[in-house]
């Protein structure tokens, strides 16, 4: 992390995840919209947050493949919030299961890196 304290960069990559499910959410909200113009704005607006995750991940001094399992358990979080408050899908009992299996291997790999 060199020298960026742990809290500073939780939040970083709270806010990476957030910009990643939000640019997706507005890609997949695009391709299902019936007005072109819509479409293509929601498109365009999905495009600029995956640029914007893009930057925010890759910018700070930090082994991102060392905070890689903690920020895959963020970005499944923020995905399931976002697929309940924007598309009304609530997660089933397989994606249930399979989140605790990756919020596990978040905790493991968080606490074995160093």
């Amino acid at each position: 992390m060199g020298s960026m304290n742990r809290i500073v960069a939780l939040l970083i990559l709270l806010l990476a995840a957030t910009l990643e499910a939000g640019g997706d959410a507005l890609v997949r909200a695009g391709i299902r919209h019936p007005i072109p113009l819509a479409r293509f704005g929601l498109w365009l607006a999905g495009a600029a947050l995956l640029f914007l995750y893009g930057w925010t991940v890759n910018t700070p001094p930090w082994d991102f493949g060392r905070l890689l399992g903690v920020y895959v358990v963020l970005v499944f979080l923020v995905a399931q919030v976002l697929a309940i408050a924007i598309f009304g899908q609530w997660p089933d009992r397989g994606v249930l299961l399979g989140g605790g299996l990756i919020i596990g291997g978040g905790i493991v790999i968080a606490t074995s890196a160093g």
